[in-house]
């Protein structure tokens, strides 16, 4: 994986690190609170069927996103799964 890849392209199973994304946005304030922060493992569970939204792991919960909001989400490296 790149260093330029984002969660949206995440494969399903797989893990990453977030490196960064938007400080700017309410939709992403809102991330922050519920602890999706730089640093912060997730794993990528499932996606809709038409591609939208995105479930993901993070701090033991599992969360939904918007695509449009992940293709902002940059990450550092993938693992395999656990």
């Amino acid at each position: 994986m790149n260093s330029a890849a984002n969660l949206a392209q995440l494969s399903v199973g797989a893990s990453a690190v977030v490196k960064a994304y938007p400080a700017s946005s309410v939709a992403f304030t809102r991330l922050r609170e519920m602890g999706l922060l730089p640093g912060t493992r997730v794993t990528l569970i499932r996606v809709a069927p038409l591609g939208d939204p995105l479930e993901i792991h993070v701090r033991g919960y599992r969360l939904s996103l918007r695509k449009s909001e992940a293709e902002h989400i940059l990450l550092e490296d993938q693992m395999p799964a656990a």
